[in-house]
């Protein structure tokens, strides 16, 4: 399960060409390390706000994962799962759309949601 997701920005030229020459100067190894710098110190600014989020709407920091075995157990006992994840949800791709419909009650992730095409067709409208 990857923990990193590729993105894409569209930069002026004028900026691009600033971080070109801090990367030629040394102070970083290359654009993508000043940009992930850049993110995590803007990251570690808003630490506060992120860990209010966080408390406020119950969110699950880090990976969370479920296969087929432990959606069994939630229906067999009917209970349904809310899960707030900020990091991966990864969904086994042994979870047919027709369980993930019974025992999920709503997803919410800030991240990356790995499960098969048919299964996130199957809880769309269950997703935040």
């Amino acid at each position: 399960m990857p923990d990193s997701e590729k993105i894409t920005i569209n930069m002026p030229a004028v900026d691009l060409g600033k971080i070109d020459l801090l990367v030629q100067e040394g102070l970083y190894s290359n654009r993508t390390d000043l940009i992930r710098t850049a993110i995590r110190n803007l990251l570690d600014k808003h630490n506060l706000e992120i860990q209010q989020s966080v408390t406020r709407n119950s969110y699950v920091i880090g990976a969370l994962a479920y296969n087929s075995l432990d959606f069994e157990k939630r229906r067999s006992k009917g209970e349904k799962i809310k899960m707030t994840v900020v990091g991966v949800l990864q969904l086994a791709s042994d979870i047919s759309p027709e369980l993930a419909r019974q025992v999920v009650e709503s997803i919410q992730v800030r991240g990356i949601f790995h499960a098969s095409d048919a299964v996130k067709a199957a809880l769309a409208d269950r997703m935040k």
